[in-house]
Parts: C-alpha cells; structure tokens; sequence
C-alpha cells in the first residue's frame, strides 16, 4: 500500500514538474509517463485493498468455524 501512494505521489509531481520546467514539445511523453505512473500506483492500491478485504474474510471465516465447533460440543 506505501507503494501504491508513493507512485501516485510521484506521478502527480512528475505533472507539476513537467507542466512548471518542461512546457515545450515533450508534453505528450511527459504525460504518457505520468498517467503510467499513477495508473500503475492505483493499481498496486487496488491489489493491497483486495488483498486486506480477502484476508480479513478468511480470518471471519476461521472465527466462524472455530464458534460454530464449541457449540457443537
């Protein structure tokens, strides 16, 4: 997840970087760079979120199984 932020953090001042210092010609790589950059921080942060979701279902699973077998007894 850090380093999902952290690409999009970079991305974002790549934007400002290239629209204050580099606002000639090489607008267009700049801003293929930068959209890659966040594109690919959101989805590190969709598969960190993913990841969370998933293992906190597997934890209430394991939580109900293990409730379910002490009342059995």
């Amino acid at each position: 997840m850090p380093m999902g932020f952290l690409l999009i953090d970079a991305g974002i001042l790549l934007i400002m970087y290239s629209a204050n210092k580099r606002a000639s010609d090489e607008w267009l790589i700049w801003g293929i760079v930068s959209a890659a950059i966040i594109t690919s921080g959101l989805g590190v942060l969709g598969n960190a979120y993913i990841h969370k979701v998933k293992s906190d279902l597997i934890k209430k699973q394991k939580a109900r199984e293990q409730h379910s077998t002490v009342d059995e007894r």
